[in-house]
């Protein structure tokens, strides 16, 4: 696998810290399948770009304030945690730091103060296991006390008490991502307007965003890569809208690289179905795609499966062809960044 595109050298002021504004104003880089080409726009140039009966597919997931910060009952020292997922017995698993080993029976408190959470158990030194207190609902709780889980290239040396916006597509309807789908982070009401004024219409699908989606690559072989699973579902109304596109020789385009998995999952059987549950489907090369036909996404980072997932659909050279053009004109990288399209 050693003619894979894996890896490429970024230097550090392409990495955005800012999302464009308004978010359509973005730079989009086309790249087109069948001539090998690329074209420069901008993304509110999208409904140019596609046509009449094409449809565009949405991951409509709502990223959960799952950032804690607080310090430790019985030292004072610091600590910080990211909300994972809850299990049957009420436990959250958070991902987790801090200086020392805090014992189990231990309390943390989440600043200001109001929740606190204790340590009931650990998975690794960095996996903890917590019941909070008082008892509630991970939304209900992390709402009130927790803070957008920006990546660390991003929240590094600065805060936005407006990132809960920002960090959050305009259509997010179902909680439960720890992480944007940050394809669709660009799209405005006026750019759907103008995408259904041209006869593209939209679904939705849900895929709650883990943090395995970012886990590099450790794998001497990529394709080896241990892959992680996520919660997602396609909605009868989804197949069927995909179904009436592909019968009139529309293409459907997904917007995002979970929304891709979303719907590749659904479809294993060679057919589009409604579905829900855990998906641990690794789209790598090469791959029989069954129902994408256009892919909006974001320049990704290097040795992660996203970037494995945008070359099995745009095709190795045109992939490196692209993040090279991408480099060189001084596009802006990952989670803010711009966006190319693959048509």
């Amino acid at each position: 696998m050693s003619d894979l595109f894996f890896d490429y050298d970024l230097p550090e002021h392409l990495v955005a810290q800012e999302p464009a504004h308004p978010r359509d104003a973005a730079r989009l880089l086309v790249a087109r399948r069948d001539t090998g080409t690329l074209e420069h726009r901008v993304f509110h140039d999208l409904p140019d770009l596609l046509r009449p009966g094409d449809l565009i597919v949405l991951n409509d997931t709502k990223v959960l304030p799952a950032r804690v910060i607080g310090r430790r009952a019985k030292t004072g020292g610091k600590w910080e945690g990211l909300f994972l997922h809850e299990n049957p017995s009420g436990e959250w698993e958070l991902l987790a730091q801090t200086r020392g080993f805090p014992e189990v029976g231990e309390t943390l408190i989440v600043e200001p103060g109001e929740l606190k959470l204790v340590l009931t158990g650990r998975t690794t030194d960095r996996h903890w296991l917590v019941r909070p207190d008082p008892p509630g609902t991970p939304a209900d709780l992390l709402a009130r006390h927790g803070q957008v889980p920006l990546p660390p290239y991003i929240r590094k040396g600065r805060a936005r008490t407006d990132d809960q916006a920002r960090y959050q597509t305009v259509y997010a309807a179902h909680t439960g991502s720890v992480a944007a789908p940050t394809a669709g982070l660009h799209f405005t009401p006026e750019l759907f307007e103008r995408l259904t004024a041209t006869g593209i219409r939209t679904a939705r699908v849900t895929l709650h965003v883990g943090l395995g989606t970012f886990a590099p690559v450790k794998t001497q072989d990529p394709t080896a890569h241990p892959i992680h699973a996520e919660w997602c579902e396609v909605g009868p109304e989804t197949v069927a809208a995909v179904v009436e596109t592909r019968a009139r020789g529309g293409r459907v385009v997904a917007v995002g690289t979970t929304t891709t998995r979303t719907l590749e999952s659904a479809a294993r059987g060679g057919t589009l179905v409604p579905w829900r549950g855990d998906t641990s489907l690794f789209i790598r090369p090469p791959f029989n795609f069954q129902v994408l036909g256009g892919l909006v996404t974001n320049f990704h980072l290097p040795k992660t499966t996203l970037l494995l997932l945008a070359q099995a659909f745009a095709g190795t050279d045109l992939l490196r062809a692209a993040y090279r053009e991408a480099v060189a004109r001084e596009y802006r990288f990952y989670s803010y960044g711009d966006a190319m399209v693959i048509l």
